[in-house]
């Protein structure tokens, strides 16, 4: 098996929900419409086949053990059917933002049965080694039951720890920031602190690669990870009242370590020792799990819309635009199938799902990050980039109010898409995901229904709508220092004792409201929630929502405002059977008009306004579609604001 891909981390109790800024200028509908549609259809397949294969209530996941991530349910040619700690980690962050952004009791017992699950993982001695010295922690995979696994592997891999950490801390400060600060003290702290001892003592000892293929060397990918864990875990230290005494005094030398991979050729060398020239997509996965949408274009943390993380963007594309016969006749800047390394001949050496996605990720990272800016800058270490997308494009920065921002910004919108689109062109109808697919005709291969293929997927749909997690603290932890240590220090390891949680820790008592602004306006949503004390089990759970839709525009006698989406009750893109909208609170100071649908709680809605003229022309405000949860909580009636784009 070869790893896994997801959201980041939430710090606070409401995951912010950012429109991703639309194009300035009207893009093709046709191509719109497409990935739009895509995207709102497979999300629910991927999530429920993701959520298929944890264990034990998992119907795909039949015999894994309570909290466990199954990597596929494929048991043969090849077999997966086997817990990784690192794509186990990665599913669970992406399982954590997704509660974040939307509070779910279903959701909330798979990261309790994760972490108790985890607990016990940490215990168990394997081929790497034992808990008590914590060097077991550094095993890749277990057996379905939660077991050893004793056979021949790649190992150890020092991602794992580190990534668990990260999901565990951004549930733990969901946990306090709704006032459950001695969950995580008690239960969470304790599985997060062995992780981190863990990073603590073995960070500058080599390892296995993010493909478990090369020893004896460093991974950009899991050097990344650390450098982000241990800025984290100051932070949650800090608010928990826990001494890390080694927190910021290593994460410097973590970050040090990492300016290593970079090669004066424009791209990230991946992997130490490997043999090969480097050009993988782990460097494009290393810098959207460690994208922090509150940063600047930092290239020493190879922020995605920095210059080196866009140079190495184009290395790594453009490494494979000329030995897939699927990517035959394209031209410089348009989208391809992205595989793992050039010289990969895992199954033949084919793109993969999760690769292909993860490269148009990274671009719409980079569009939320400019968008925050408010200005994109070309330097020469990205102007080859810039150049495939707008050939005129020049060193310079460039605000967001010029054209020329305008043209860039739509260059890399319309490039993202494509790689949604060619992972689309290449999806079952079905909406199954394997885990690669031919780099000759582009069926389907290898694992079926790959948990990481499924938590790709909903990590990009999340960022173009614009669905972001909380800052991570990269702008505290960015500074590479002058001289540069690979010093270590010795953890400590206890048995973290948990097997159940505590009932009802739902949201804070009253009512929550959210106002994120971007450029498409603003989205607030009304949130009732239930008690954090003994009065939570007066809280019933809301099975149908009211969502109060209030559009700001400015219309003329005689045109009509609706709302059409992805939902059947918002006739799925019909504009002919969309919902109207009332202007009975339109004034001259309040262009307001409104209406109020009820949706089941917990769907995920994909919307767009249209102005619909008394002759039956329809207009459609511009990209994108904006994207909305339902809540699944105690509230029974939302309001959604937005204003016309």
């Amino acid at each position: 098996m070869h790893s896994f891909s997801l959201l980041l981390a939430g710090a606070f109790a409401v995951q912010p929900i950012l429109a991703l800024p639309g194009s300035v200028t009207h893009v093709s509908d046709i191509s719109k419409r497409s990935v739009d549609t895509f995207l709102a259809s497979e999300s629910p397949i991927a999530l429920a086949n993701l959520l298929c294969n944890i264990g034990s209530a998992g119907a795909c996941a039949s015999g894994a053990g309570s909290g466990l991530v199954m990597a596929s349910p494929s048991k043969t040619s090849p077999d997966y059917f086997y817990t990784w700690t690192r794509d186990s980690a990665l599913t669970f962050k992406c399982i954590v933002d997704t509660f974040i952004n939307s509070y779910s009791a279903t959701l909330q017992v798979e990261i309790e049965n994760y972490i108790i699950a985890q607990a016990k993982l940490q215990t168990v001695s394997n081929p790497s080694g034992s808990f008590s010295d914590g060097s077991g922690l550094g095993e890749p995979k277990f057996n379905a039951d939660g077991t050893a696994f004793t056979g021949s592997w790649g190992r150890p891999r020092r991602d794992g720890p580190a990534l668990r950490a990260t999901a565990l801390i951004a549930y733990s400060r969901w946990l306090i920031a709704n006032g459950y600060t001695s969950t995580a003290s008690s239960l969470v702290w304790p599985v997060i602190q062995n992780d981190l001892s863990y990073v603590t003592q073995y960070w500058s000892q080599t390892g296995y690669d993010l493909w478990e293929e090369v020893g004896g060397g460093y991974s950009f990918f899991t050097v990344a990870a650390q450098h982000r864990a241990r800025v984290e875990r100051a932070a949650l230290a800090t608010q928990l009242g826990k001494t890390c005494s080694n927190c910021l005094t290593q994460a410097p030398q973590v970050l040090c370590l990492l300016q290593n991979f970079w090669n004066s050729g424009g791209y990230v060398v991946s992997n130490t020792n490997s043999g090969r020239t480097g050009k993988d997509a782990n460097s494009i996965l290393g810098s959207i799990h460690t994208f922090d949408p509150s940063a600047a274009c930092d290239a020493s943390t190879f922020q995605p819309c920095s210059d080196r993380a866009l140079a190495n963007h184009k290395s790594v594309v453009d490494s494979f635009r000329s030995i897939y016969t699927i990517n035959s006749g394209i031209a410089a800047g348009v989208a391809v199938a992205v595989g793992r390394y050039a010289e990969d001949s895992y199954y033949g050496g084919n793109p993969w799902y999760l690769n292909t996605l993860a490269a148009a990720e990274l671009l719409y990272d980079a569009l939320i990050q400019w968008n925050n800016i408010g200005s994109i800058t070309i330097t020469s270490v990205s102007l080859a980039f810039w150049k495939d997308l707008y050939s005129s494009a020049a060193v310079g920065t460039y605000a967001s109010s010029t054209s020329t921002y305008t043209t860039l910004y739509n260059a890399v919108k319309t490039y993202a898409d494509g790689f949604v689109t060619n992972a689309a062109t290449y999806t079952p109808s079905a909406g199954n995901l394997s885990e690669q697919y031919s780099r000759s005709t582009g069926a389907p291969l290898s694992a079926a229904d790959l948990t990481w293929s499924y938590a790709a997927l909903l990590t990009v749909a999340a960022r173009r709508a614009g669905v972001v997690p909380a800052s991570w603290g990269e702008s505290g932890g960015n500074s590479v220092p002058s001289t540069c240590s690979t010093s270590t220090v010795s953890g400590t390891y206890s048995t973290a004792s948990v097997s159940t949680f505590p009932a009802n820790q739902t949201p804070v008592t009253g009512v929550v409201t959210t106002t994120a602004s971007g450029s498409t306006g603003t989205a607030t949503t009304t949130t009732g929630t239930s008690s954090a004390t003994s009065t939570a089990s007066s809280c019933t759970l809301a099975t149908s929502v009211a969502v109060t839709f209030d559009e700001i525009v400015t219309t003329t006698y005689g045109q009509t405002i609706k709302i059409v989406g992805s939902d059947s009750i918002l006739g799925s893109w019909n504009t002919g059977s969309g919902t109207s909208l009332s202007a009975s609170g339109y004034t001259s100071s309040n262009h307001l008009w409104a209406g109020t649908i009820s949706f089941p709680a917990g769907e995920v809605i994909q919307y767009k306004y249209i102005n619909v003229a008394s002759d039956g022309t329809v207009t459609w405000e511009a990209d994108p579609n904006h994207t909305y949860t339902v809540p699944a909580t105690c509230a029974t009636a939302v309001t959604v604001s937005n204003t016309w784009q």
